[in-house]
């Protein structure tokens, strides 16, 4: 059975160049069987944060928070795939994550990062660790990290230049940590309940 992957993206950006790696990052689980799925914050288009998705009655919260909230349930796993703004991390993907707790609990997160110079967006994917982690998700240790992103993912997402030919020969070894983790976070679960 296939591992329910979902890939969030953040930027708000009208020239996004992130969404190449998020596009890749997307292709490459689905070539290795997986059920990947895109969750673009701009697309989904939540509000900035006013009420967490548990802070709503029963049945009342918005219908993209809903349907996000179901998703995030049913995924076995996550990647986020993050820029880096001033050194630090995009609003627009903290904003869309801030507004689940619960659902992300005792799953396995991946980060790949990204930034038009050649710190690949190394920062951003520091702090998100720590946040992540706060929010109830065990990240993997294998990271992809990205930059120049113009001179790595060309336009269709696919690798370009010595940067690209280096990000196809890293992505298989983030997949396979995530999957593992995947698959062990999956056998605890089916073995108890969690702890709360």
């Amino acid at each position: 059975m296939a591992n329910r992957i979902l890939v969030f993206y953040g930027s708000y950006r009208s020239d996004r160049m992130g969404i190449r790696l998020a596009d890749f990052v997307v292709a490459g689980l689905r070539a290795r069987g997986d059920d990947a799925v895109l969750i673009d914050a701009k697309a989904v288009g939540l509000p900035m944060l006013d009420r967490m998705y548990k802070e709503y009655p029963k049945g009342e919260a918005p219908a993209a928070l809903e349907q996000l909230a179901g998703q995030i349930r049913s995924a076995d796993g996550f990647v986020f795939i993050t820029g880096e703004y001033n050194w630090g991390i995009q609003p627009g993907l903290k904003n869309l994550t801030d507004h689940f707790l619960e659902e992300w609990f005792w799953r396995p997160a991946a980060i790949a990062s990204y930034s038009a110079g050649r710190l690949s967006g190394v920062r951003a994917a520091t702090a998100w660790h720590g946040t992540l982690s706060e929010m109830g998700m065990v990240v993997i240790s294998s990271t992809l990290s990205v930059g120049p992103i113009a001179q790595t993912l060309s336009a269709q997402a696919e690798p370009t230049g010595d940067a690209g030919k280096a990000l196809a020969r890293s992505f298989p070894r983030f997949a396979d940590d995530l999957r593992w983790w995947i698959e062990a976070a999956k056998a605890q679960r089916e073995k108890r309940a969690p702890p709360y």
